[in-house]
């Protein structure tokens, strides 16, 4: 089986590449634990200078392989477990890892940016996207919430009246309209080298600098990730359950299942 994420190191930059191309780069469980384990892979190495995130093949990452995570009920539990309520679960922590790490991330985007592919793009400290990319907060189509983590940049960085439309609506948004919301950095025709050049001019800086503009610019922008991180997941339980639950009665009534 191909190894779902890589992780090559030259020059003090950690090149991270998401590698199920044949399925957009779709999050199964295997590509949930390879991604958590590059960025401890990361977090370890005190050479690295600079991190920078692609897809590999046609799409950044089109989500959560749906099929592939429900078919064990076990899996929702793997991926939303947690012992502090304020502390990441699986799911979150392919996001909020790569802003845990104390040196810069810059996330390269083209393709199909959705759901949780979206959320993983959210945990960069920096995101440029090729023209044509296709970017959607997508959870709610299968009658989800956004819980990967990926809230504390949003709040960041989009008002809350866009932030909402994106998540309720699930709509597809172009590159252009993602910048004018302040979803991403930067728009590049050539995305990787564009982020490859930005990766040289971080390195030629202290990285003790860059380590304390990051961590203190996070305090000061946004001092609630903890308080947010249990929200998400406290919520995405409540529609879970309460799915269950109506399911369950209108089972034990004998009705037909109305699915939306």
């Amino acid at each position: 089986m191909t190894k779902r994420v890589t992780v090559e190191i030259d020059n003090a930059i950690a090149r991270v590449t998401l590698n199920r191309e044949t399925k957009h780069n779709a999050l199964d469980m295997e590509m949930f634990y390879a991604i958590k384990a590059a960025i401890k892979t990361i977090k370890q190495n005190k050479k690295i200078r600079v991190v920078v995130v692609c897809g590999k093949g046609e799409s950044f990452s089109s989500g959560l392989d749906v099929k592939s995570v429900m078919s064990q009920r076990k899996n929702v539990f793997k991926l939303l477990w947690k012992w502090w309520p304020g502390s990441a679960n699986l799911a979150q922590q392919v996001t909020i890892g790569w802003r845990q790490l104390e040196v810069p991330v810059v996330m390269v985007l083209h393709g199909k940016c959705w759901g949780g592919g979206m959320q993983i793009a959210l945990g960069g400290d920096f995101r440029i996207a090729d023209p044509d990319t296709s970017l959607s907060i997508m959870e709610a189509k299968w009658g989800l919430i956004p819980d990967m983590g990926g809230t504390p940049a949003l709040s960041e960085n989009v008002a809350v009246d866009q932030a909402m439309k994106m998540a309720m609506t699930a709509e597809c948004i172009s590159a252009k309209d993602a910048l004018d919301k302040h979803l991403i950095t930067q728009i590049s025709h050539n995305p990787m080298a564009s982020a490859e050049a930005l990766a040289k001019q971080l390195i030629e800086r202290s990285p003790d600098t860059n380590k304390r503009i990051k961590a203190f610019y996070y305090k000061s922008w946004g001092n609630k990730q903890a308080k947010i991180l249990a929200g998400e997941t406290f919520n995405q339980w409540k529609i879970i359950l309460g799915k269950n639950q109506k399911i369950a009665v209108k089972k034990a009534l004998g009705e037909k299942l109305d699915y939306r």
